[in-house]
């Protein structure tokens, strides 16, 4: 037993290794529950979203598969106590009590978990491993955190279709792929800051005001990239952030409503994933 669990932090460590140490890597999974009955998990029978089954796997499942094959062997989900709670504990991952939303979600557990940790949802139901270590990989050595985002062009080409939310800059359109790195203690104070991130965050325009008139201007111009964008706020914060862009357009394809699920459904029908 204990020559497969060296076997397993081994196959880990390859892919974290920065200035010749290894860094194990913990991950959370947000699957909190929302003000009000979930109408998505109401349509599908089941008392929460992350309990939705896609061939005939659950939500959470699928999400936790995808992070253990990434590597990650310390994965926590906040979640209320009840069904989901027991799926996460049967998972063999730690029950995390939830904040108030998901930035004090994040926060409770990066207090318990230290960095680095990974964060995502539970609706991340075609997540992939690859995409968990393209968004670590692809993180500056310096940087204290990174958002991985998909740029339009690559989504239309994975899924045709998709109905999903963009942030148009002068580097192009991009959508949020749930996947977030906090590689240093420091990226705290962007937990901080992400409830009014997630406020405004399909207003990008008042985000970009929070960071000056200048700023403002050069974004009206269309001057401003995103990965500009998110330096700037991150320096704002005292803190590095970078954005990180996955390659591949379904990793912003995630279960908000029910013609998501009716998409994956349909395409995984037509794959072998």
């Amino acid at each position: 037993m204990q020559q497969i669990r060296g076997q397993r932090l081994a196959r880990s460590a390859r892919w974290f290794v920065r200035s010749g140490e290894c860094q194990v890597i913990s991950a959370l999974i947000l699957a909190g529950t929302r003000p009000g009955d979930d109408p998505l998990a109401g349509t599908e029978g089941k008392p929460h979203k992350a309990l939705i089954e896609i061939q005939d796997t659950p939500l959470l499942e699928r999400v936790v598969r995808a992070l253990r094959a990434a590597g990650m062997d310390r994965i926590g989900v906040s979640c209320d106590e009840g069904p989901v709670a027991e799926l996460a504990r049967a998972l063999r991952c730690e029950v995390m009590p939830t904040g108030n939303g998901p930035s004090d979600s994040a926060s409770i557990a990066f207090n318990a978990f230290g960095a680095p940790l990974l964060v995502t949802t539970v609706d991340h139901a075609l997540l992939r491993p690859e995409w968990v270590r393209e968004l670590i990989e692809g993180t500056p050595a310096d940087s204290d955190l990174s958002v991985a985002l998909a740029k339009r062009e690559d989504i239309e080409t994975a899924m045709p279709g998709s109905q999903r939310t963009y942030l148009r800059f002068a580097d192009g359109a991009w959508s949020g792929c749930n996947l977030f790195y906090l590689q240093t203690f420091r990226a705290a104070a962007a937990l901080k800051a992400w409830r009014l991130v997630e406020k405004d965050r399909k207003r990008p325009w008042r985000l970009v005001s929070r960071l000056g008139l200048a700023v403002l201007v050069s974004y009206s111009l269309g001057r401003l990239g995103l990965g500009d964008g998110i330096g700037r706020l991150g320096r704002r914060l005292g803190i590095k952030a970078s954005l990180v862009r996955v390659t591949d357009g379904l990793a912003a394809v995630d279960v908000d409503k029910p013609r998501d699920l009716e998409d994956i459904r349909n395409f995984l029908a037509r794959t072998a994933i």
